[in-house]
């Protein structure tokens, strides 16, 4: 008779859910990474006009607004048809840049820093963002300031820094100035130093982190990713590019707006969240995944030294070019944030960051389009088919969670099978289940939109069907 465990999932953006049935051994037989509940956002966009879009999908998520407003205008970009200034691109890539820092230093430090530097089976009581304050106070200083730097960047071009209503499509509302500007530069050195001085922690702790680095994810598959057309890291334009385990590229030049032609998306009974897989490949064959990880995977270079240098030991860490392991997304995360500081730094000289020019004037010229992104969590797709007065018809996104679909329920799988003693449901065991999961950085409110609120219960059920146990998560 087979058993079954469930157990919520914390410190995610968005709520799920992780059954595991054990076999009449006690043995892991199956587990899965449910999410259960639907928001509709593609259903009820359905008949705003297009110039609405980025300030309404920016509410999809309080975590991410940035990456719908951006992904949404370059949508909007595609509908109107229209040359957008080159100052309102490189404005939204500097907004972009400061998503993905603030973004990966709430995962990095908040989320996950507990379970990185107290540890796994620490009292729950005490596995938490202010154990790690009591502990480690520079560090968790160091996350506060990091990523307030970089709500810093978008508040100070888009007025606020959850949900501006900035990016239009066309570009941008209003441009920078040089105060703005200067404010920006004076909080870099800070950022840096916090960012290097993490980066140096992190790669002293790798050893011991070896059982983790095997067990959290590691596993061949695709890696897809946005680069720029030489290769180098890319995040707001380029090509799809999909690399294999191995390294080798096995598409590349895809374009963003043909995504249709190589990507699709399977649906399982058990969950909201689609399983999107490389057509080519098939289902569930063509698994691949998305985020800091196969960012890193999928480009030749970050294109700025230090954090080149990075990348350099991230490869050499994994013994090759690229690295399989979902628990390193910890680390890939630390070196974008690098990157993403010295393009900011490399773009503070650039007067085109203070031209007035910066929204193209069009009406409605296609009748589709398509945006696409890196969101700090991976590749994001925003899809809009609108009538002659602008008026959405159709929506289709793809979430980055989305995309690591299968890879989230491959990682608790191989957790549950190496961790799991006796049946027995350890805290221990719940804690690195929900780590697995917590190194992609899930937004599930993104991704399926989800809302209400799940109990944070674990419940034990016996062969019966009956609950054995309960008790509740802190």
């Amino acid at each position: 008779m087979e058993r079954l465990r469930k157990i919520p999932v914390t410190r995610i953006e968005g709520h799920g859910l992780i059954t595991i049935k054990l076999d009449e051994d006690g043995k892991v037989k199956e587990a899965k990474f449910h999410v259960t509940e639907v928001r509709g956002f593609e259903y009820f966009c359905r008949g705003r006009t297009v110039w609405e879009m980025p300030g309404l999908t920016a509410r999809i998520c309080g975590i991410c607004p940035v990456s719908h407003l951006l992904c949404s205008a370059k949508a909007g970009d595609a509908i109107l048809a229209a040359k957008v200034p080159e100052a309102a691109h490189k404005l939204r890539r500097l907004m972009n840049l400061g998503q993905i820092i603030q973004s990966h230093a709430l995962s990095f430090f908040h989320l996950s820093g507990a379970d990185l530097f107290l540890g796994w089976d620490e009292d729950p009581a005490v596995r938490n963002v202010f154990g790690l304050m009591e502990r480690y106070p520079e560090l968790a200083r160091d996350g506060i300031k990091l990523r307030a730097f970089g709500q810093r960047v978008i508040e100070l071009l888009g007025g606020r820094r959850i949900h501006p209503a900035w990016a239009v499509p066309g570009g941008v509302e209003y441009p920078l100035d040089e105060e703005r500007r200067d404010e920006i530069s004076e909080g870099l050195p800070e950022a840096k130093r916090i960012i290097e001085r993490t980066l140096s922690l992190f790669e002293e702790n790798l050893p011991r982190w070896r059982e983790e680095i095997e067990t959290f994810g590691n596993f061949p598959s695709l890696f897809m990713s946005l680069v720029a057309e030489d290769g180098t890291w890319e995040h707001y334009a380029g090509a799809i590019r999909f690399v294999d385990a191995e390294g080798e590229v096995i598409a590349d030049g895809l374009s963003p707006a043909r995504y249709l032609d190589y990507i699709a998306e399977a649906v399982e009974p058990w969950s909201f969240l689609k399983f999107p897989y490389y057509k080519e490949h098939g289902y569930p064959e063509g698994v691949y995944r998305v985020g800091p990880l196969a960012r890193l995977n999928t480009c030749e270079r970050m294109g700025t030294p230090l954090a080149d240098e990075a990348l350099k030991r991230f490869r050499t860490s994994a013994g090759g070019k690229v690295v399989t392991s979902s628990f390193l997304y910890h680390y890939a995360r630390l070196i974008e944030i690098l990157g993403c500081i010295e393009r900011i730094e490399r773009m503070m000289d650039d007067p085109d960051l203070l031209s007035p020019r910066v929204r193209a004037d069009a009406g409605i010229n296609e009748l589709e389009g398509v945006g696409v992104h890196e969101a700090p969590r991976g590749t994001l797709f925003h899809h809009y088919r609108v009538d002659e007065d602008g008026v959405i018809q159709w929506v289709n996104f793809i979430i980055s969670t989305g995309h690591n679909n299968m890879a989230m329920n491959r990682t608790v799988q191989q957790i549950a099978a190496h961790y799991l003693q006796g049946g027995d449901l350890s805290e221990g065991l719940i804690n690195r289940l929900e780590g697995g999961i917590r190194a992609y950085d899930p937004c599930l409110s993104c991704s399926v939109h989800a809302t209400g609120r799940m109990p944070l219960v674990v419940k034990l059920i016996g062969p019966d069907g009956k609950i054995i146990r309960e008790r509740s998560l802190q």
